[in-house]
């Protein structure tokens, strides 16, 4: 049975299975929220952004900002995207 992981979880089956998937409880409710609004539709959003290797070290500093992804400050370029990707 699926637990209810409260109000901030819309989708409660899809963020456990993310979970088991080892996603970080972050992204996993990301994920999961996104797909239980009817005015978002991730599957098609996928592709939009050029790849991160043509981002600047910038931009991918402030993707890792939102991400709140650890020790981003002490990163390289390549670090970065590896970190995005994980």
């Amino acid at each position: 049975m699926t637990k209810d992981h409260g109000p901030s979880i819309k989708n409660d089956e899809t963020y456990e299975s993310l979970r088991d998937d080892g996603m970080s409880k972050q992204k996993a409710a990301a994920i999961a929220n996104a797909q239980s609004n009817d005015d978002m539709e991730p599957s098609k959003k996928g592709g939009q952004q050029p790849p991160y290797e043509e981002w600047t070290k910038d931009e991918l500093y402030d993707r890792a900002q939102e991400l709140d992804i650890e020790g981003r400050s002490d990163m390289s370029k390549d670090e970065l995207i590896e970190a995005l990707r994980g």
